[in-house]
């Protein structure tokens, strides 16, 4: 039973790992660029639901729409102000451009007298509601991080099978220049997959919060769910999910089974391993370069 409850704990944290990564393999897909700013980003929408809720007095159920619109406007303007100037640039440029993004949303947080240093609980109906299935004892957050990402994922299968947009932002990761031949205006659509992994990062944040608090450091957890885009594949959406489930699960079972520390790197080691024997990742495209 001890081995089911790390397992479901796991599997939990490993939803939030996989919902940052989503971030990484959306924007990597439309942009063929990394964002090391998706933590800050999960951070921001976690406090500004914070100040939805605590500031503005919206409810619960009010506030999570409207935080998540929000970033994701956030996001687009982010791409359209800062990243698209530079894209073109050697790969090396915008991942430190996103990584000094990432710190300048950190230190404007952390300036905000009286909130930016402290530690916030996010005041959600389902806080501390133990659910109780036999021996097996789960908390209402873990329940709802599970169902929340599930009914994502099915939002995101929805949009990119079935939605003319969905299908646009497919062709436009596959091929660019093909797509804008086409007719298909990558630019805004590469403005739109911003948006969307920023918007999916507040979501994360909303999730992450009512486990481990709001704070202006939360967003070092982005440094996790790097590891979870590797192991799932860098193209691929399922395997963002999948790699953070692994990533989840190793690290809970790892700080218990393990000597104390092997926690901290185990999800580094799975990603050597990974790179060693499948560099592509789980569900990454083999792809061949001739010499």
């Amino acid at each position: 039973m001890q081995f089911l409850q790390l397992l479901v704990s796991g599997i939990s944290q490993g939803c939030i790992y996989g919902l940052i990564a989503l971030g990484f393999v959306l924007i990597y897909k439309a942009t063929e660029a990394v964002s090391f700013a998706q933590g800050e980003l999960m951070m921001l929408g976690a406090f500004c639901g914070l100040a939805l809720m605590t500031v503005l007095g919206f409810p619960f159920w009010l506030a999570v729409p409207a935080t998540i619109v929000a970033i994701g406007l956030f996001g687009v303007v982010l791409e359209r102000l800062v990243i698209r100037p530079i894209l073109g640039q050697p790969v090396f440029s915008i991942v430190m451009l996103t990584i000094g993004v990432g710190y300048v949303l950190r230190g404007l947080v952390t300036m905000i007298p009286g909130i930016g240093t402290e530690t916030h609980a996010l005041p959600v109906p389902y806080k501390d509601m133990p659910l109780r299935m036999g021996e097996l004892v789960l908390s209402a957050e873990q329940v709802v991080v599970i169902g929340a990402t599930a009914v994502l994922c099915l939002l995101l299968f929805a949009l990119f099978r079935y939605s003319k947009l969905g299908v646009a932002m497919q062709a436009s990761s596959q091929n660019q220049l093909a797509a804008y031949y086409m007719g298909i205006p990558v630019q805004r659509l590469n403005g739109l997959a911003w948006g969307l992994a920023a918007a999916v990062a507040a979501v994360a944040g909303l999730l992450l919060a009512p486990i481990t608090f709001v704070h202006a450091n939360m967003g070092f957890i982005g440094l996790k769910a790097f590891p979870a885009a590797v192991v799932g594949g860098f193209s691929s959406l399922p395997g963002a999910i999948v790699g953070g489930l692994v990533i989840g699960m190793v690290e809970s079972l790892s700080g218990f089974y393990l000597p104390e520390g092997v926690k901290d790197v185990a999800p580094y080691l799975v990603v050597l391993i990974m790179l060693m024997v499948r560099p592509n990742g789980l569900f990454g495209e083999r792809l061949s370069k001739k010499v």
